[in-house]
């Protein structure tokens, strides 16, 4: 077996307020291993978002680490500086945002958001601006030299997010966090989007840390799923291993949301 790609060991985040400290995150180890795709999953506030951020150093006071190691391609990142960790997001580690309209500059067009993460790791204009376009192809954007001129609010709901996914993919990176990717999404769009995110982790050969309240959403995406409930890492494994025969009550909690999941499973 690969040396993991992303090997988060004993986890902790606090936030520290006048009169007392909230844990929200607590002793969590999880790997990712390369081209793998692994889910994180459990009810609002059980901590995944705020998983994915620190990993990507990005927690703000009064949030901080408080313990563990993250190790990405055998740095811990824990350690590294500001201007270091830089170097790494967008470049090695992206993220996907699960609201893009937020996400976006509305004032910018898409093309050079695009465009954007790719002069600021030193690549000239006219590079990045044909690799924007390359990545509206990519992301099943149409008249994708047209749509390179529209700003955000010219675009639907799931073409926003397709120009998300594209921003995320367009330094080649070797992990992609998309946190609740589909949230925003309507039932019909979200299953475009999924698919699309399949495709391009097969195309790019990409791991994926799927960050979702959603089973239904595990089943159809990860290899393996962590199982988080107030900032615990209550159970892990292999999906049809969790979904078939869940451990912990929670787990079967999540599973009893979504009826037939395990049938839709495949053999």
């Amino acid at each position: 077996m690969a040396d993991p790609l992303l090997d988060v060991q004993n986890l902790s985040v606090a936030f520290e307020g006048p009169s007392h400290t909230v844990a929200a995150v607590k002793d969590v180890s999880f790997h990712v291993a390369p081209g793998e795709t692994l889910g994180l999953v459990g009810e609002s506030g059980s901590g995944k978002s705020v998983t994915a951020f620190a990993v990507l150093q990005l927690l703000q006071p009064p949030g901080r680490i408080t313990g563990g190691r993250i190790l990405f391609e055998g740095r811990d990142l824990v350690t590294l500086s500001e201007r270091e960790m830089r170097q790494i997001r967008g470049a090695r580690i992206s993220l996907i945002f699960q609201e893009p309209m937020t996400a976006l500059n509305p004032v910018m067009r898409v093309g050079d958001q695009i465009a954007e993460a790719l002069t600021v790791h030193g690549h000239g204009k006219s590079e990045a601006h044909d690799r924007a376009v390359e990545l509206l192809n990519a992301v099943r954007i149409p008249d994708a030299v047209r749509r390179a001129r529209d700003y955000p609010h010219q675009l639907s709901g799931g073409m926003r997010q397709r120009v998300m996914i594209a921003i995320a993919l367009v330094c080649h990176p070797a992990l992609v966090i998309a946190d609740e990717p589909t949230t925003a999404l309507d039932v019909t769009i979200q299953a475009q989007v999924l698919d699309l995110l399949r495709d391009l982790r097969a195309q790019y050969n990409l791991a994926l840390l799927l960050i979702t309240h959603d089973f239904g959403v595990i089943a159809e995406m990860a290899d393996r799923v962590a199982v988080m409930h107030r900032g615990v890492l209550v159970e892990q494994g292999p999906v049809r291993q969790i979904l078939r025969a869940p451990a912990h009550d929670y787990t079967r909690q999540l599973l009893a949301a979504v009826p037939g999941i395990s049938a839709s499973l495949p053999q």
